[in-house]
């Protein structure tokens, strides 16, 4: 039940959310500036309102517009994909430890974070809505799914993950995470951290 309210939680931020991104062409530098004059909204904001959307570019070169399209739609639904789904395993390690008395007191301090973003999302029905090519050459494409097909997608997903072995998977893997840094700390503190 947590799992699918989550789930139609972050469908609803993601869809209202997908049109409200904004840019200014004034925090970006003078050239990048220059090749966004005359840009539609939706390249500033990176999308448009109504339906999940995102924008995707490509700079036309030598292979020709077809193949910058291509890129460009690519790189459209890879953004539809991390904003409907995202898994993000992320690992934060932090030991500090304190030797000595008064002015031979040392302290030393370890911190490590790691974090991994993967998106694996199947889209139905993406299309391109758009395009504009910019002064510098640059193919902008807005790829967007309908709103519906996007929370049938996030639905059927949600409910389908609730006990598969994939999930189950990655809650162990989860859990051992943990295990691995609390067996860490307490051996460092069975080494001579706690005297």
């Amino acid at each position: 039940m947590k799992k699918t309210l989550f789930a139609a939680v972050i469908l609803s931020l993601a869809v209202a959310g997908c049109g409200s991104k904004t840019s200014t062409v004034e925090q970006n530098a003078p050239e990048v500036a220059a090749c966004l004059v005359g840009a539609p909204d939706w390249v500033m904001a990176g999308g448009a309102e109504g339906g999940v959307s995102a924008v995707g570019a490509a700079q036309i070169g030598k292979a020709g517009l077809n193949f910058a399209r291509t890129e460009a739609l690519a790189n459209g639904r890879d953004e539809i994909a991390r904003t409907l789904s995202l898994k993000v395993n992320n690992m934060f390690k932090n030991f500090t430890q304190s030797t000595g008395l008064g002015n031979e007191e040392t302290v030393d301090k370890v911190s490590a974070n790691v974090s991994k973003q993967v998106a694996s999302q199947m889209i139905s029905g993406s299309k391109q809505i758009g395009s504009w090519v910019s002064p510098c050459n640059e193919l902008y494409i807005l790829v967007g799914v309908d709103a519906e097909m996007a929370r049938a997608a996030i639905k059927e997903q949600s409910l389908s993950s609730f006990q598969n072995d994939q999930a189950l998977w990655q809650q162990f893997q989860a859990k051992k995470a943990q295990d691995e840094l609390d067996a860490a700390i307490k051996e460092e503190f069975k080494s001579g951290g706690a005297q």
